[in-house]
C-alpha cells in the first residue's frame, strides 16, 4: 500500500521571526584566532624541514665520491657522471630525472651520479624541494638517502665503516653487506676497495680545505 504523505498548513511567520532569521543568516561565523596562527606555524615548520640543506663537509664529499665510484659514475670526478644512465649511457638534460628504461643485464631506469630510480628521486626531490636534476641537487638527494638510512651522523663521526657500508647496501646494490655480498644479488665492490677510495678522497678534501684556509683573503 502506498504511503500517503499528510501536509498541514503552517501558520504564517511573524515579522519578529523573520527578523530573527535574517540576523542568524547575516551573523558572521567566528573562529578561534589562535587556530590559524597555530596552523601557520606548523606549516612553516614543515616547509623549513623539507627545505633542509646538507652541508658538504670533507667526510661527506668523500662519501659522495665513494658512492659514485661504487656505482660506476665517478669518471675521475667529472660532471659526466651526473649525466649517466644505467649501463653507462648518457643523457643530456638535467632539468629532470630522465626516466629512461635501459635493458641490459638488468632492466633499470636508474640515472645520475648516484643512480637514482625515478621513484626514489621523486621522494627525495619532494622532501628537499629540488627543482631540477642538477649536480648539486643530486648530491643533496644522495645525502638525504644516507640520512634516511640513519648512518649519516655515524659517517660524520667515524667515517665509512664496514657497518655503515652494510646499511648503505640496502640503498646502493654496489655496496657490500657484512658478508661481502650485494643485498640484491648484483655486482658489488669489496669493502676494502671502498674504504681505500674513501680515505684517499678524504685526505685530498681535507688537504684542499687546509690549503683554502691558508690562502689570503
Amino acid at each position: 500500500m502506498p504511503i500517503r504523505r499528510l501536509f498541514h498548513r503552517a501558520p504564517a511567520p511573524t515579522t519578529a521571526c523573520c527578523a530573527a532569521a535574517l540576523l542568524l543568516v547575516a551573523a558572521p561565523v567566528l573562529h578561534n584566532p589562535a587556530e590559524p596562527a597555530a596552523a601557520s606555524v606548523q606549516d612553516t615548520q614543515q616547509v623549513q624541514q623539507s627545505r633542509r640543506t646538507y652541508a658538504i663537509t670533507p667526510r661527506r664529499q668523500a662519501l659522495l665520491n665513494t658512492i659514485r665510484y661504487a656505482e660506476g659514475t665517478w669518471k675521475q670526478g667529472s660532471r659526466e657522471g651526473y649525466h649517466t644512465l644505467y649501463g653507462g649511457g648518457r643523457f643530456a638534460s638535467l632539468a629532470r630525472h630522465p626516466e629512461i628504461v635501459v635493458v641490459k643485464r638488468y632492466t633499470s631506469a636508474a640515472a645520475g651520479a648516484y643512480q637514482f630510480l625515478p621513484g626514489t628521486w621523486r621522494e627525495a626531490s619532494r622532501r628537499l624541494q629540488l627543482a631540477s636534476f642538477q649536480p648539486a641537487n643530486q648530491d643533496q638527494a644522495a645525502l638525504y638517502l644516507v640520512d634516511r638510512r640513519g648512518v649519516l651522523d655515524e659517517i660524520d663521526r667515524s667515517g665509512l665503516t664496514p657497518d655503515a657500508m652494510a646499511v648503505l647496501a640496502k640503498e646502493w646494490a654496489s655496496f657490500p653487506t657484512l658478508s661481502g655480498q650485494s643485498a640484491y644479488g648484483q655486482p658489488v665492490k669489496a669493502a676494502t676497495d671502498l674504504e681505500r677510495f674513501y680515505q684517499a678522497n678524504l685526505q685530498a678534501n681535507q688537504g684542499q680545505n687546509n690549503s683554502d684556509d691558508r690562502r689570503p683573503s
